[in-house]
């Protein structure tokens, strides 16, 4: 998933009752002031509330689209994959029972478990084919398009209901983690239609709102057990103090996307519970290498030694993370551990400035209150930018809109990513002509280094492979991790079930098996 808000720098004084209002306005807007007088958390009775960040009117149950957080919960209710990914992202299985690859890595035959959809029909491969040619089609823009476009879908068939064989285009052998990914959940054959979507995951559909609330209702014949509830409903509070303000208040069970001021908070009064993941998210700068000013790598260059990183963590932060390396995944399989830390350099930048000719630059970057820390961080970054001879302005986008809106505009822009394998990320995200490849970066010899990786069998060469590719766009790609922020989910003190789990694994935000009281 692409934005994981995190955590907020302070308030000034007098800003937090501002903060306030905001939030009980939000709340009001969206309905969670309603049916809550009954003095138990989240409402009473047997429906779990959660509260998250919300994409607007645009909005679709629609599993094979699923830029934002809130719409992989959705499909994780209604929806199952073929598998999930551990904490560590390695692949375990779900409705694959198992998958093996022939000694080429091209072909790999599934096995698929025993289980139905909602309307009581088998999930059966040819089921699993149409919604991985689906889900590959880069028209509908599944997250996991570019790894699913490896299937050769004429080659590829199903054995029977239960078994099919996969026949990739070239030898891969992390193509498993593809069947983890998000925007890969199986539907019903020929499924067109979301008004009253069908699946097979733990809940049934209910009732569902563009920009609004989601409810889903326990299914009893799920194939991994029934939920311990009986209703989920997601409710919407784009800002993030309407969130907290909605769990300190009883209104909801969950919050998710807590700020690093908030959790302090939490953590100060005891009357909640906190999951915390550590280095959860990447927050990065994407800077467009294939747009002026940075198709002049000096101007890269400048901007990455000329942020103070330890300052953004402490401030942007507000402590809560770590400085990031301008790579992806610190801690994931795969992840260089050798790398010599990236240090502020001011000198140097101010040199590449000026010897590129731009010395009073103004650059503009985008961002939004979608992340609490982006826009402390803008005007942290405009500070330490302008002692290298740069000017940095912000443009501030709408949260609704933000993600659609820089894919194809500005130079610059704030980004976040949470925990995905990191092969997929560098797949997906950097490798050139990727549709997700937001900084328009391309090297022969990276996609070369990737392309070797991925058709070695050793493990341990395959690793190396891609740390040798890391290094490369490390220095090239324009894609800057200045930070690695924690995540923060709050939850009413009735609640049992959940525990910290990173975000995209399949252990986060698993609420068939909340318990209440």
């Amino acid at each position: 998933m692409e934005h994981r808000p995190a955590a907020e720098h302070r308030p000034e004084p007098g800003r937090r009752g501002v903060l306030a209002a905001g939030g009980g306005l939000a709340l009001a807007a969206s309905g969670l002031l309603a049916g809550c007088g009954d003095g138990t958390g989240g409402g009473g009775g047997d429906r779990f509330r959660a509260a998250f960040t919300v994409g607007g009117s645009q909005e679709t149950l629609d599993p094979h689209v699923a830029p934002n957080f809130v719409d992989q919960v959705r499909a994780k209710a209604l929806y199952d994959t073929l598998g999930g990914y551990a904490d560590d992202m390695s692949v375990r299985k779900r409705l694959a029972e198992s998958w093996e690859s022939d000694a080429s890595g091209t072909r790999w035959r599934v096995r698929l478990r025993a289980a139905e959809f909602h309307d009581g029909k088998p999930v059966t491969a040819k089921d699993v084919l149409y919604s991985y040619r689906r889900a590959a089609d880069p028209d509908i823009g599944s997250p996991s398009q570019e790894l699913l476009s490896a299937i050769d879908f004429t080659a590829s068939a199903a054995e029977g209901r239960r078994s099919l064989t996969f026949v990739l285009k070239a030898p891969n052998f992390e193509f498993p983690t593809a069947f983890a990914g998000p925007g890969t959940e199986i539907l019903p054959e020929g499924t067109r239609d979301f008004r009253e979507p069908v699946g097979s995951g733990p809940f049934t559909y209910v009732s569902f709102e563009p920009g609004g609330p989601a409810r889903f209702r326990r299914w009893a014949d799920h194939w991994d057990g029934a939920p311990r509830i009986q209703e989920l409903e997601i409710v919407p509070a784009n800002e993030e103090s309407a969130r907290l303000n909605a769990l300190l208040s009883g209104q909801v069970h969950y919050a998710a996307d807590l700020a690093g001021a908030s959790a302090d908070r939490l953590r100060q009064e005891g009357s909640k519970e906190l999951l915390t993941v550590k280095r959860a998210t990447a927050q990065q700068l994407l800077l467009r290498t294939g747009r002026k000013p940075f198709d002049d790598p000096r101007l890269v260059r400048a901007v990455q030694l000329g942020i103070d990183r330890e300052a953004l963590v402490r401030v942007a932060l507000a402590g809560h993370g770590e400085v990031g390396d301008d790579l992806f995944g610190m801690g994931l399989r795969g992840y260089p551990d050798d790398l010599k830390p990236r240090e502020r350099d001011v000198d140097e930048a101010r040199r590449l400035v000026r010897e590129a000719g731009a010395d009073g630059l103004e650059i503009t970057v985008e961002t939004s209150s979608v992340d609490a820390a982006w826009e402390p961080a803008a005007e942290l970054m405009a500070r330490q930018l302008k002692e290298v001879g740069l000017r940095l302005k912000s443009h501030v986008r709408a949260s609704s809109t933000y993600f659609s809106e820089i894919r194809t505009e500005g130079v610059a822009a704030f980004n976040t990513t949470s925990t995905l394998p990191v092969s997929d990320f560098l797949q997906q995200r950097v490798r050139g002509g990727a549709a997700r490849n937001q900084t328009q970066y391309s090297s022969k010899k990276f996609d070369e280094l990737l392309d070797r990786a991925r058709r070695t069998r050793a493990e341990e060469d395959r690793l190396a492979l891609l740390a040798r590719a890391q290094r490369i766009a490390r220095d090239e790609s324009g894609l800057l991790v200045w930070a690695f922020s924690d995540a923060n989910d709050g939850i009413a003190a009735e609640v049992r079930g959940l525990r910290a789990a990173p975000p995209n694994s399949h252990d986060w935000a698993r609420f068939d098996r909340v318990r209440l009281g």
